[in-house]
């Protein structure tokens, strides 16, 4: 009897034998009812059960069944998990640690207007990505979307680049761990970095479901935290904190210089504001090991809305109020020991040991990212492989459905976090390191945007209805036209920015830390270009069938009465 061999090496088992299903999508070739007579006895092939440690071996043996995308990777994130890697995923240093910065550099008014610009830009950028990964739900996120809508010639560039975005960020994120901890102690950052490691290591361990347990707990203490300084703020500002000599603030720190260093104070902010939205597409690409994306992404991508709205927007606006952009803490890099804004906001108000609290509260933030950073970098890396645009070893899953060796890659290269601890010029190294993929995120937002447009505009051409699909961006092609416009904005002004750094004169160094990026995508984009001379395809000849997961997949609890019921659902979640 034949059986078909898929494109990830792995074994689709014919119809006709018996098979169980792990998830609605997944096959694999289950137990035989029959016996088997030999020698006139009947004979038992009940499976032999493994004890613990041979059921531990077992699990990194390949998998031995593949979801209907020819892909072994489990769906088993449910609906909580991809509200609270919504809600709480990109909550971490860059608003907690990174506005510190840019507080000293812009001022409190370029922080909020500029934080609140990017804000709109991921807000149509969320919704573009949600609607394609609602219509299909494949490994690799928005690189997939790429490869099929633009070009494979970009989507290996971007790929690549967002793989080592995520990449260099780990070992980053294990150090600033480190760091933080030296608000209580000057204990060797070594030791920390050396836990911390070992912690994500073992959370790795679990796979997809123990990621998505993490993120629901880190999210929730994150979100509950940041809502909790808001409330602390607005008490602070009004005067009702006992200990605080300053009584009411109101707008009195807020005026003075509001906007620091003119227009290029400005731009600074505009870019950082950028970096610290990083990680919001995240949950595009884990909708590809969801239990049930089409029910679980439109509800997650709904919460971007109010997590920018309230944690960002109205967070750094308290945070305005109440902290100086003179306040040296602010901008104390030479020492390793730069405060948090929001820890300074609690500190100067007097009261004891909430700074702490809170403090421990951006560790936590800290380990989601870094946790983050392990599950994109590996899925990213694995995608790149079964697409043949890295080595094909990438691609082995195993029977747990973890990409067991871009996940040994990946975690490996969180030990490159102990060359900060070395003497010399290791820091050096690293800034050039992440200089590498310093633009991915913008890249990567302006692929999501450009992606939706030609997907769009190829249904257009088609004849395909939009009420055919399980999710409708409410702002369609405009919005993303417009989240296009703003990457390209963003990649101007960080051009501006690296050739005419803050507070210094133009120098090489600084130029190339900053946009290096830009040469090295180029490169990548030009060298496979000669080497596959892949060409842009028309409108009329887009795939739009393969993996697609139409409206008529939904279950009829699941199902909006009209396109028109669906958008209108959408415009009532965030208004």
């Amino acid at each position: 009897m034949s059986q078909s061999i898929n494109e990830t090496g792995l074994e689709k088992y014919p119809s006709d034998k018996t098979h169980y299903q792990d998830n609605k999508d997944e096959k694999k070739l289950g137990p035989s009812n029959e016996n088997i007579v030999a020698h006139g006895e009947l004979l038992d092939l009940e499976p032999k059960k493994e004890n613990f440690f041979e059921s531990i071996f077992n699990d990194f043996k390949p998998a031995t069944s593949v979801r209907d995308d020819g892909v072994a990777l489990k769906r088993k994130l449910k609906g909580r998990h991809m509200q609270m890697i919504a809600i709480g995923g990109a909550i971490g240093t860059g608003l907690f640690v990174g506005s510190g910065s840019s507080l000293a550099k812009g001022g409190p008014a370029s922080v909020i207007i500029d934080y609140t610009l990017i804000g709109i830009m991921m807000f149509f950028t969320v919704y573009s990505l949600g609607e394609l990964a609602i219509a299909y739900p494949l490994a690799g996120g928005f690189y997939t979307y790429v490869m099929r809508f633009i070009d494979p010639a970009w989507g290996f560039a971007c790929g690549w680049n967002y793989f080592f975005n995520y990449f260099v960020t780990f070992p980053l994120e294990l150090t600033t761990c480190a760091i933080t901890f030296k608000y209580w102690t000057e204990i060797n950052s070594a030791a920390w970095i050396t836990i911390f490691l070992l912690l994500i290591i073992i959370i790795n361990l679990f796979g997809v479901k123990g990621y998505g347990e993490v993120e629901f707990l880190l999210s929730t203490i994150k979100v509950i935290a940041t809502t909790g300084f808001i409330i602390l703020a607005i008490i602070i500002n009004c005067g009702g904190v006992p200990t605080d000599h300053r009584g009411y603030i109101g707008g009195s720190i807020i005026k003075n210089q509001p906007f620091r260093h003119g227009f290029k104070g400005f731009c600074s902010v505009f870019t950082t504001a950028a970096f610290s939205f990083s990680g919001t597409e995240v949950v595009g690409l884990a909708a590809a090991e969801a239990e049930n994306p089409q029910k679980s992404l439109p509800h997650a991508t709904r919460q971007v809305f109010w997590r920018i709205a309230i944690f960002y927007v109205v967070g750094l606006l308290m945070v305005g109020l109440l902290v100086s952009p003179d306040d040296p803490n602010l901008m104390n890099n030479s020492s390793g020991n730069s405060v948090s804004p929001f820890v300074l906001a609690i500190k100067e108000a007097g009261i004891k040991g909430l700074p702490s609290v809170f403090n421990a509260v951006i560790i936590i933030s800290v380990i989601s990212v870094a946790n983050a950073c392990t599950f994109t970098a590996s899925r990213t890396l694995h995608a790149l492989a079964l697409n043949k645009h890295a080595p094909s070893f990438f691609g082995y899953t195993d029977r747990l459905g973890r990409p067991l060796m871009a996940m040994i890659v990946v975690l490996s290269f969180g030990f490159f976090a102990y060359i900060n601890e070395a003497k010399g010029k290791s820091t050096t190294i690293f800034n050039w390191l992440l200089a590498i993929s310093g633009l991915a995120n913008f890249f990567s937002w302006g692929s999501i945007n450009l992606c939706h447009i030609v997907f769009r505009l190829a249904m257009k051409k088609q004849g395909r209805s939009l009420d055919t699909l399980g999710f409708v961006s409410p702002m369609g092609i405009w919005g993303s036209c417009i989240g296009l416009g703003f990457n390209i904005l963003c990649l101007i002004a960080q051009f501006y920015v690296s050739l005419f750094p803050v507070g210094g004169k133009p120098n090489a160094g600084d130029f190339f830390q900053g946009y290096l990026a830009a040469i090295v995508v180029v490169l990548f984009f030009i060298g496979y270009k000669i080497y596959d001379r892949s060409r842009i395809p028309s409108l009329a000849h887009i795939d739009l069938d393969t993996n697609l997961h139409t409206y008529e997949d939904l279950t009829d609890k699941e199902k909006p009465k009209d396109a028109k019921g669906r958008i209108k659902q959408v415009l009532t979640s965030v208004c």
